[in-house]
């Protein structure tokens, strides 16, 4: 089944035409996961994004499916639990997507570190406990000091203790997006990308029955009817219908925005994601991680009050993170001149909540008291013995006292908790969270949405399990990845793919890899072109199968060489524009334009604006 510009254009007309049951604003991650759960259950459904989708927060994320190790230094058992089971769950209905990776947790002596080495052993065994992984392949271990210098000998030496090691998953954020929105789409859903919901339209007895939209590509303005309406803007959240807002409930935002450095892996070598405190005395934590030949690292959280639609990389993000990373690996001495590439993104976190995702921080901040936490220790010792039971440990986490309350938050220690609410005129509003949890949070407004159809209009919808709803690409056994990867690769090979590029397609597409090499009969085989089969193998699908429109989609959302590849851009990104005009038949004009936008994106990308500018001083 298409999915293409030439779709885009139909499905414009569609949401003009006919009265869907419900509406999805945002096409994120938690949009995408609503839209695919409702169109499943025979909920006729539309979604606009008014950008690419994933273009916002779901595709500057730190890459991984957290477990939530680092809330069991506030020892959050139920939140580490929720996590595990539904980072499972994500595994399940999008295997081509996240892939285990252990996390290295180098501990030091410092009195500021989140963890011991006691205490991690402790938290690690809870987790390996709650995650059901016990006794397998991946079980946490703990390593001594030499062997966490044999695996990275450029890390501090200095106090090193030695490291924990557990288990973690690396994503594809934007795949997981644009696999659900196929998924959705394949269902029956209204897909569009580029339409921005400009204003609500409401019913005489003031229910909101629709939106003004207008379409970012030719600007022609139009309404669409929908019976219902879930927002699920992300960080837009409280703005989109902000004038309504007194009928609406839709909860205030404070988006704090983190950013991630790219360096060539020979300037920062690291044989596993690694994860440790900061170091700045902030109680921020900093996320090392290997990927394609490049390392890239972050995160911060500094509340962002600026464009939401074009976050940036400011000088002094990247004074704090050089400054964290060379703290930790003084033999690299990065500067600005070695990072290849960056992304900076906002997170939708709701205002007055009280702990972070990224840091574990939490309202009660201060010490906790030896008496307090030797008992706390004491008990889950006991109870991963089978001697205590788990109402003991909640019991001892209910008793920890702390030395001080801070009543103010920081950036870092605002909530990815999740918030759903229905407002008097009927605006459903989905906000918060973070990407291990959008299955959830989409299964949890099904369930509003489907009540509220059967009450208000009649409508009946079908029960589905979205435990077992598998995405696009994900429709193979998760517990065979790596048989099923194989295979794929396999397949690839024997249209005359070399075997890395085979494995590259195989784990990119999933089971859709089959269907995008039965287009090797009408990609162009230009023999001047730089550009390998693979390659347009892999932009044929993008541009009719994943309404991919631009090359910056494209390079930086439907695959990552924009972060990942940046280095080998410059050979061939004319060849991918041309491409790319040939498929979508842009005139001369137009072909001009996607030069000028790819170039722009690039550059903001490297950061060359912060590069230019330091030369200037050094100049000057």
């Amino acid at each position: 089944m298409t999915f293409s510009g030439e779709t885009r254009s139909k499905n414009v007309k569609r949401l003009q035409n006919e009265n869907i049951d419900l509406l999805v604003l945002g096409g994120g991650i938690t949009g995408a996961g609503v839209a695919v759960q409702a169109t499943a259950a025979g909920i006729k459904t539309g979604l606009i994004e008014m950008q690419d989708f994933a273009e916002g927060t779901s595709s500057r994320s730190t890459k991984l499916v957290h477990g939530g190790l680092r809330y069991l230094k506030t020892f959050d058992v139920e939140v580490v639990s929720d996590t595990v089971k539904e980072r499972a769950v994500v595994q399940g209905i999008a295997p081509h997507i996240p892939r285990p990776f252990p996390m290295l947790l180098p501990i030091y002596d410092d009195s500021s570190s989140t963890f011991n080495m006691f205490s991690l052993k402790v938290a690690m065994d809870l987790y390996d406990r709650l995650a059901g992984v016990e006794g397998t392949k991946y079980a946490n271990y703990t390593i001594d000091k030499d062997e966490v210098i044999q695996r990275e000998p450029g890390i501090k030496q200095d106090k090193l203790l030695g490291a924990g090691v557990y288990l973690d998953y690396v994503n594809n954020d934007s795949r997981l997006v644009i696999e659900n929105i196929k998924e959705a789409h394949a269902l029956g859903g209204i897909m569009v990308s580029r339409v921005k919901a400009v204003a609500p339209e409401y019913d005489v007895d003031g229910t909101i029955n629709g939106v003004k939209a207008r379409d970012e590509l030719t600007g022609e303005e139009f309404i669409i009817h929908a019976k219902l309406v879930i927002n699920t803007t992300g960080p837009w959240v409280d703005k989109i219908f902000a004038h309504n807002e007194d009928k609406s409930n839709i909860p205030r935002m404070r988006p704090t925005k983190g950013i991630h450095l790219v360096v060539d892996e020979e300037r920062l070598v690291v044989p596993q994601p690694t994860y440790f405190d900061s170091g700045m005395g902030d109680g921020r934590m900093i996320f090392v991680v290997p990927r394609e030949g490049k390392t890239y690292f972050g995160t911060t959280d500094t509340d962002y009050h600026g464009n939401y639609r074009h976050p940036r990389v400011e000088q002094e993000d990247v004074t704090y993170l050089l400054k964290a990373i060379n703290k930790h690996f003084p033999n690299a001495a990065l500067t600005l001149t070695d990072i290849e590439a960056s992304w900076a993104g906002l997170r939708p976190l709701i205002a007055g909540n009280s702990s972070s995702d990224y840091n574990g921080g939490g309202a009660n901040t201060g010490k906790v008291s030896e008496e307090s936490f030797a008992h706390l220790l004491k008990t889950v010792a006991s109870f991963n013995r089978n001697e205590a039971a788990r109402a003991d440990v909640e019991q001892a986490i209910s008793q920890l006292k702390t030395a001080r309350v801070e009543t103010e938050l920081s950036a870092s220690q605002v909530s990815r908790g999740s918030s759903l609410d229905v407002g008097e005129n009927r605006l459903i509003t989905l906000s918060g969270g973070k990407i291990t949890d959008y299955r959830k949070m989409a299964a949890g407004a099904l369930r509003v949405i489907k009540k509220m159809l059967q009450d208000y209009y009649g409508i009946a919808s079908s029960e589905i399990d979205s435990k077992k709803l598998q995405v696009s690409g994900g429709h193979f056994d998760p517990t065979n990845v790596e048989d099923t990867m194989a295979f794929y690769k396999t397949i690839t090979e024997e249209k005359g793919i070399p075997e890395k590029r085979a494995l590259e397609l195989a784990n990119r597409y999933g089971s859709n890899t089959p269907r995008v090499i039965s287009n090797i009969n009408k990609v162009r085989t230009d023999k001047e072109s730089k550009l390998d089969l693979a390659e347009r193998l892999s932009i044929y699908y993008a541009v009719t199968e994943e309404m991919t429109l631009t090359p910056v989609d494209y390079l930086l959302r439907r695959t990552n060489h924009m972060l990942f590849h940046a280095d080998q851009l410059e050979a061939i990104k004319e060849a991918i524009i041309e491409e790319m005009a040939v498929i979508l038949r842009w005139s001369s004009t137009e072909k001009s334009k996607m030069q000028q936008q790819l170039e722009q994106t690039l550059a903001e990308t490297r950061l060359d604006y912060l590069k230019k500018s330091k030369q200037k001083q050094l100049i000057g």
